[in-house]
This record gives C-alpha cells, sequence and structure tokens, in this order.
C-alpha cells in the first residue's frame, strides 16, 4: 500500500492545541519532534517534579475529562517557554519558564475548566519521559508516534453520516491513500514515511476525549460507542515505533514494507 502524508502535527503542552509541522526530523527510539514533553498536571495527580515517572492521562488536564479545553486556542515555544492562549477575542501570554507566568496560567485553567482546589493544575515537564496517553504502558510505547488514515475517518463519517473532524483524534501524522482501516493490520510490519521506517506495535484505542467537537468545544457525538457499533472495535488509528530515523512532510510518500522473517511485537515490549 502507498500513500501520501497530508498534515503533520506535534502538542508540546499535553492536552492543549496542535501545533502543525511543515517537516519532522525522527531519530531511532525517539518520539515525535516537541510531542508531549509538557503538561497541566493536577495537584492530586500524584506528579513529582523530583522524580517525574509516566502517569496516567486523568493525572493532566486533558479533553476526556475537561471538554472546555478544546475552546482555548493555544500556542507554545519551547525555546522561549511563552504559553500564547486565544480566547474570547483576546490574546494572552505566559511566561512559562517564570513562577508568576505558571501560576497566572494555572489560574486561567482553573477558573475557564471550573477545576477544584485539590485539582489545580501545575506546568510540569518530565524529561526523559513523555507525557503520551499509553506512556504508562511501556517506554516504547511513551515514545511511539501515531498516524490517522483520513480515509477511515471518511469512512467512519459516512457510517455515521455526520461530519468528523479527524482532529478529534489529536495524532501526529495524517495521510491518505490507504484503504479504510487497512493500517488497523498492520501491527508489527513496518512501513516508510519519507526516509524513516517505523514500526506499528499497536492499534489506538479510542477514549470520551474523542467525542469532544474541536472546533465547537462540546461533546457533540460519541465516537467510542460508534466505533464499537459499526465495527465491533473502538481502534480509530496506529501507534508506532521509529526504528530507522529520517525526515518527512507533507506530501512524503508512506507505504508498507514486505515483513521480516523473525519479526516479533513481542519482542518490543
Amino acid at each position: 500500500m502507498q500513500g501520501r502524508i497530508e498534515k503533520l502535527f506535534t502538542y508540546p503542552i499535553k492536552g492543549l492545541s496542535p501545533q502543525s509541522l511543515e517537516g519532522a526530523d525522527l531519530a531511532a527510539g525517539q518520539g515525535f519532534p516537541g510531542d508531549r514533553l509538557f503538561g497541566f498536571a493536577k495537584a492530586n495527580g500524584g506528579f513529582d517534579q523530583n522524580d517525574p515517572k509516566p502517569l496516567p492521562k486523568t493525572s493532566f488536564v486533558v479533553l476526556m475529562q475537561h471538554a472546555r479545553l478544546a475552546g482555548l486556542a493555544t500556542g507554545f515555544d519551547e525555546t522561549t517557554r511563552i504559553l500564547t492562549v486565544e480566547m474570547d477575542g483576546r490574546t494572552m501570554r505566559y511566561d512559562l519558564g517564570s513562577e508568576a507566568g505558571r501560576k497566572d496560567a494555572a489560574d486561567l485553567l482553573s477558573q475557564e475548566l471550573d477545576l477544584p482546589g485539590d485539582e489545580r493544575p501545575q506546568f510540569v515537564e518530565g524529561s526523559p519521559h513523555r507525557f503520551t496517553d499509553v506512556s504508562v504502558v511501556s517506554e516504547t510505547l511513551m515514545n511511539a508516534v501515531s498516524l490517522i488514515n483520513l480515509d477511515s475517518v471518511e469512512e467512519f463519517a459516512d457510517r455515521v453520516e455526520t461530519p468528523v473532524d479527524p482532529l478529534r483524534f489529536r495524532a501526529n501524522i495524517y495521510f491518505r491513500g490507504w484503504p479504510a482501516f487497512s493500517e488497523l493490520d498492520l501491527v508489527g510490519r513496518d512501513i516508510q514515511i519519507g526516509s524513516s521506517i517505523l514500526r506499528v506495535l499497536k492499534r489506538t484505542q479510542r477514549c470520551a476525549a474523542t467525542e469532544v467537537n474541536p472546533q465547537s468545544a462540546e461533546r457533540d457525538l460519541r465516537v467510542p460507542f460508534l466505533l464499537r457499533k459499526h465495527y465491533g472495535h473502538l481502534d480509530m488509528g496506529i501507534y508506532a515505533e521509529v526504528v530507522q530515523g529520517g525526515s518527512m512532510e507533507p506530501g512524503s510518500r508512506i507505504l508498507t514494507l514486505k515483513p521480516r522473517a523473525g519479526d516479533s511485537i513481542a519482542d518490543l515490549f
């Protein structure tokens, strides 16, 4: 199978807005550039800045629990640590490199999301850990790249007879040109994207976060329920490990490679 990359996104701060990329350089064993390196951890979520470890997504401010988060259009510069938030016609900037800026950003989230005191967030980073949804499963999956087949999204939209914004699925790589849902059968197989080679590790099971419309910030589509109803599973998209580094950009080819003798998905965990 051969397709083409349409969009690349990274999510610097877990739960906040995607940031589009014109290209990406991947390294073997590493995750997608800049992806989920930071987060707003809840005070009662168990994060220890002195001993950072992967935590479940419920320990953070995320769409699964806080749909209104999608109503904040954010941008983050990892170098300057400046967070930009656009809301209600206003543009606010927070210096997350300073204690005052982190406090003000936490105050905004607490107010906009009506968070109780024991869930007051704090801006955190857990290097070398990433705050991916599957970070608690294994280090390999923590550094996995997420992919969405746009033909699968369109097939799903046809089934449920309503438009489905692909950004509901918050993936790194969006592509088209493969038969709908064919990617789900590639676990353990290698794929080439641009000059990179990735190995498919796992189907992506979908949770309540995908019920949130990224444009309206409302829960308007029961995506997990509808996936199970129409397909008998909760899967949309795949996770893949970078086994050979390289570069990619929108327009790059994505193709499946022939299985290699002796390959076993169990060897990756």
